[in-house]
């Protein structure tokens, strides 16, 4: 009896920590394909899970930050889904590639034609995005998540460095240190034309050796044609002597 009374409180207690713990990993989040590296360019992925068993995701509205604007958002195309970018002015233009940019992405929304993300499932929504800004370690897009009971999830909750994660955290894209800068790739291309130079002298010496044993070759065949030849007609030149003397 005793022992009963223990598993079933440990039973309890198992199922109240998944409970308590499940909405914690199925909150929308973001991920780059590959790496985010600050000042470059890069392909993410919103994934959108259904945390619901009665109703669909039918709406994704993911907002961009306003205090790192992106000029570029390329979204790709998701079946039964209608995609709008929104673009918004900007408080101060910003320098991309040496030109000025007036405009930048505030908001990207998604709507299903169908049937949207059912219970059980997820969906993934793709975007190329850049320039990525170089004093930042992170960027956070506060969204909205619509069901077709027309309830909204609201995934805004910034987390803080340190403290625990939030119950509704809006998805965080962590960004990694630059790549090489220019002079590190030139030195690099220097460095492969050095290896293509070297290996076409290799080429061409393993060439010229080529040739040369292909011409002794040729040489030594022809010699020995001669050689043939030449004993042939002595053998001839005897037999026909010893005929004459013979006679």
């Amino acid at each position: 009896m005793y022992v009963s009374r223990i598993a079933l409180a440990g039973g309890i207690a198992a199922s109240t920590v998944l409970l308590l713990s499940g909405p914690a990993f199925a909150h929308v989040s973001v991920q780059p394909q590959g790496e985010a590296a600050k000042g470059g360019y890069a392909t993410i992925n919103f994934k959108v899970p259904n945390e619901r068993d009665d109703a669909s995701t039918v709406k994704l509205e993911v907002n961009f930050p306003a205090d790192h604007p992106l000029a570029s958002v390329s979204p790709q195309a998701v079946p039964g889904w209608k995609v709008v970018v929104t673009k918004s002015k900007l408080a101060e233009p910003i320098d991309v590639h040496g030109k000025k940019i007036g405009e930048a992405v505030s908001k990207v929304t998604w709507t299903a034609d169908g049937n949207g993300i059912r219970p059980g499932y997820f969906q993934q929504f793709p975007l190329s995005v850049g320039q990525l800004p170089e004093n930042a370690d992170q960027l956070v897009f506060k969204t909205l998540q619509t069901y077709d009971n027309k309830e909204v999830v609201r995934w805004i909750e910034e987390p803080t460095a340190g403290g625990e994660e939030p119950e509704s955290p809006a998805p965080v894209l962590a960004l990694t240190a630059a790549s090489a800068d220019a002079h590190g790739g030139a030195a690099a291309d220097k460095g492969g034309e050095d290896d293509r130079a070297k290996e076409t002298k290799e080429a061409t010496a393993s060439s010229d050796e080529a040739s040369s044993s292909s011409a002794d070759d040729t040489t030594a065949r022809v010699l020995g044609i001669v050689g043939i030849v030449v004993g042939i007609a002595g053998v001839a030149f005897g037999v026909l002597a010893g005929r004459r003397r013979s006679a």
